[in-house]
């Protein structure tokens, strides 16, 4: 049988509560005692027994996690994140895919809510008064991420439209004429929820209108955006072209494309991304992007979730910042 948190307690000569504290990073104790019963743990090879933590305090010990896939290399990042911060707080997780389908997302929900989850971090498809009063009717702690829902719920992101606006008037600073934007999500507009893809190509609108730019942009929104950019001519246009992805994903396959045509990025094309995923260290030329902490919005949402399972509230998270990553493809 291993060592109890009593046994440690003695051990230290301090309070069963104080060695719980420590060894679930809880406030109320000095950074030196913290650290020696931290070590006393390790010594003695200290395993918490979820089961009687679960029992004790009437939960699971589990965040469900509801995204829609993760074929987007930020999502998987995000998930890394939120896996990690929650294992440091002795919790577990519970991933389940949506398909961005709004009905199977409840249906996701449904099943984290049978399973218990002591509460649910969302990055919904869903919207609406309706979806809103449908989480409330859950009666957990929810937390959103990147798209939002209501003022309801804990939400988790960054000022999307401003930081693409500055996106944008970066590009226009680099004397492009002709600007093409590519985000397929647009195509679910109305149907599902996809505030962050509305945010960026409100900003990328407002950008170009802060920047003198007359000419409305090219907007991609077809799911075969690859074909729809293989009927646009870039050889015989006399106005030097910028394309604007809403995500590195879209920038990257646009690359390869523009690649196989034989034209140069950026002396023919601009290329412009969103996201700076981890992958972009291998793509030459070096994508032009914005960069945010994509791990920081994984362990935020993770720390407001554990505030509003254990206190019943948590303090309020600022929009994180951002900033753009300046690369060769502009």
């Amino acid at each position: 049988m291993g060592v109890t948190i009593k046994e440690i307690a003695v051990l230290c000569g301090v309070s069963p509560g104080t060695v719980d504290r420590a060894l679930n990073h809880r406030p109320g104790i000095s950074e030196k005692t913290k650290a020696r019963i931290l070590k006393v743990a390790e010594q003695m090879n200290y395993q918490p027994d979820y089961m009687a933590r679960s029992l004790a305090k009437g939960r699971t010990m589990t965040i469900g996690v509801v995204l829609f896939d993760l074929y987007n290399r930020s999502f998987s990042q995000l998930m890394n994140s939120i896996e990690a911060a929650s294992r440091q707080h002795g919790y577990f997780v519970d991933l389940v895919l949506t398909n961005k389908d709004p009905e199977n997302e409840k249906k996701c929900i449904e099943h984290l809510i049978h399973r218990k989850v002591d509460g649910i971090i969302i990055f919904a498809i869903n919207q609406g008064e309706e979806f809103n009063r449908y989480l409330k009717s859950l009666q957990i702690p929810v937390v959103t991420i990147c798209n939002y829902v209501s003022d309801d719920w804990s939400y988790i992101g960054i000022d999307d439209r401003r930081a693409m606006k500055e996106a944008v008037h970066y590009i226009c600073e680099k004397r492009y004429e002709r600007f093409i934007y590519v985000c397929p999500p647009l195509s679910y507009r109305g149907r599902t929820n996809i505030f962050t893809q509305e945010e960026r190509l409100a900003g990328c609108l407002e950008g170009l209108k802060e920047s003198g730019i007359e000419q409305q942009p090219i907007i991609i929104m077809d799911k075969d955006y690859i074909g729809a950019i293989s009927q646009l001519d870039f050889v015989g246009e006399s106005k030097t072209t910028a394309i604007i992805c809403s995500c590195d994903i879209y920038a990257l396959e646009v690359m390869n494309h523009l690649k196989s045509r034989g034209l140069h990025i950026p002396e023919d094309v601009g290329i412009m991304g969103f996201d700076n995923i981890d992958v972009l260290k291998y793509i030459s030329p070096a994508l032009t992007t914005v960069e945010y902490a994509v791990e920081e919005f994984g362990s935020r949402a993770v720390q407001c979730m554990i505030e509003q399972i254990e206190q019943g509230t948590c303090t309020p998270v600022p929009l994180l910042p951002y900033q753009i990553i300046t690369g060769e493809s502009i």
